[in-house]
């Protein structure tokens, strides 16, 4: 697989991932007056890890609305903060598929410290609901893409 930087892949099955774990540096701009990590950063961050998630199993964003006709769009989202990340620290962000029916797909995330089993900042779920591109509701996940995710 070919990434435009560096990333930790865990749970290779074939050509496509269990988990990616995504690293992120911390930047000014992810952090408030104190040089603590906001907490909608870390929402970015997961957004991030969910993004790299689909290419590295063969879709991104583009190829579901134009191929498939769906949007992917965050529905819920929980999170539980364990622990301040803050400026310069290297997060690395882990996304796994925890449950995949009809038309929702949950996202496990744990955020790290310094390295994939670092010191563990912050984990959370986020559903995400598969949308129809053209009418706007609620569709069900094609069956292409539930049988090579669910793998």
């Amino acid at each position: 697989m070919n990434f435009d930087r560096a990333t930790v892949l865990i749970g290779v099955v074939g050509t496509k991932m269990r988990e990616l774990v995504w690293p992120i540096r911390v930047y000014l701009e992810d952090t408030d007056a104190q040089g603590v990590v906001y907490n909608a950063s870390y929402f970015r961050f997961m957004e991030r890890a969910r993004t790299e998630w689909l290419r590295a199993n063969g879709a991104d964003h583009d190829d579901l609305r134009d191929r498939f006709r769906i949007l992917l769009v965050l529905s819920a989202v929980e999170a539980k903060f364990l622990a301040p990340a803050r400026l310069g620290d290297m997060l690395h962000v882990g996304a796994r598929v925890s449950m995949l029916r009809g038309a929702r797909v949950v996202f496990a995330h744990e955020i790290r410290r310094n390295a994939e089993d670092g010191e563990l900042v912050c984990r959370a779920t986020a559903e995400v609901a598969c949308m129809d591109a053209d009418r706007g509701g609620p569709r069900r996940l094609p069956e292409e893409l539930l049988s090579g995710w669910s793998q």
